[in-house]
């Protein structure tokens, strides 16, 4: 990595964490995220959901056919848990290299996840062979319970769910994804080297009075959702630490805009267009510009197992006005920072 007052190179980061959708939103998104990333590990809750080797692979193909001709880009792909998951298409698929995990969904937790596991009992043999075989375990951390507060689903699923299942398997690699709690933090940095955690833009840069500036915001409404000041600096003091149990992933979850501004708005931010420029931007208000490549390229890798990257991106500063909406599949999405600007840039390659 080098850097100056005014320009940073690094090595070419991953997102570990990204929904593409499919079809004709697939093929408007995906560039975005390829044209910053050179791998990302995508989100299986389609409709349906990718339950199996062969389901993923598939969608690995459609993936790759919307892409531009000659990007240089690798989808890792992950199987969505169901209370009856089949262990031996999951083990057979990892080795295969189709699957590079396996996510845990809570029934109803999030966007398309009614299919997800209603008890984790139900999946521990499952669980048990991925122990075995190596097979990271990502998990949306919230539970459902209707009289959860909804601020304290993270909490409660660390207590409840989370820290039993680290210590009835301890060798099971799991990595604790976006993160949006002071304890979230906590349990990450108290665990052993096999629990990591992702951390999003958004969650970097709002809290929860996003949501309510001057009336309902749906476009800064998220799964989870933003949580209160003090969580949100924890978030930071995560990412910036230098410490490899943290790590990007944006969790870009595109919506058209008449499904965030609607009676019932669907949770997701869209930051793929300016993810790096987000980061850059926390990295440099928090003085630690020399610690992004750490976060955004190194840290991943190293916790999958997987090569760093070769290739070298290069950030600028720069005034980056982002737009107010993007065209997309006919329709128009509202990227994260619509109508402001960032101060970074990535220079062409």
């Amino acid at each position: 990595m080098t850097d100056t007052r005014d320009r940073i190179t690094i090595r070419r980061p991953d997102d570990w964490h990204v929904h593409l959708r499919d079809g004709a939103m697939l093929a408007a998104v995906a560039p975005f995220t390829a044209g910053q990333f050179s791998r990302a590990i995508i989100m299986p809750n389609l409709s349906p959901p990718v339950t199996s080797a062969a389901g993923a692979a598939a969608y690995r193909d459609r993936i790759m056919a919307a892409l531009p001709a000659g990007c240089d880009f690798t989808p890792l792909m992950t199987c969505y848990l169901t209370d009856d998951a089949d262990a031996d298409d999951l083990a057979s698929g990892h080795a295969a290299g189709i699957f590079t995990a396996a996510k845990l969904y809570p029934a109803h937790a999030t966007t398309n996840s009614a299919h997800g596991v209603t008890d984790v009992a139900h999946i521990m043999p499952v669980l048990e062979r991925m122990q075995v075989i190596g097979m990271p375990l990502l998990v949306h951390g919230e539970v459902t319970d209707g009289d959860i507060d909804i601020f304290d689903r993270e909490a409660v699923f660390i207590e409840r769910i989370l820290a039993k299942l680290i210590r009835d398997l301890p060798g099971l690699k799991v990595v604790f994804e976006h993160i949006t709690t002071e304890q979230a933090v906590q349990f990450v940095d108290g665990a052993g080297p096999n629990i990591a955690a992702t951390i999003t833009p958004h969650h970097l840069h709002i809290n929860r009075n996003a949501m309510f500036a001057g009336g309902i915001r749906p476009h800064a409404y998220c799964l989870p959702v933003a949580k209160r000041e003090r969580h949100r600096l924890a978030l930071r003091r995560a990412a910036t630490s230098g410490s490899a149990k943290f790590f990007l992933g944006t969790d870009s979850a595109p919506h058209e805009i008449h499904a965030k501004e609607s009676a019932c708005g669907c949770a997701g931010i869209f930051n793929a267009p300016y993810a790096l420029e987000s980061y850059a931007a926390v990295f440099d208000e928090e003085a630690a510009l020399d610690r992004l490549e750490g976060f955004a390229s190194v840290h991943g890798p190293n916790f999958y197992g997987l090569p760093l990257n070769d290739a070298m991106v290069t950030l600028h500063r720069a005034e980056n006005p982002v737009p107010d909406d993007i065209e997309a599949a006919g329709s128009r999405l509202v990227p994260f920072h619509a109508g402001s600007g960032l101060a970074w840039k990535i220079l062409p390659s």
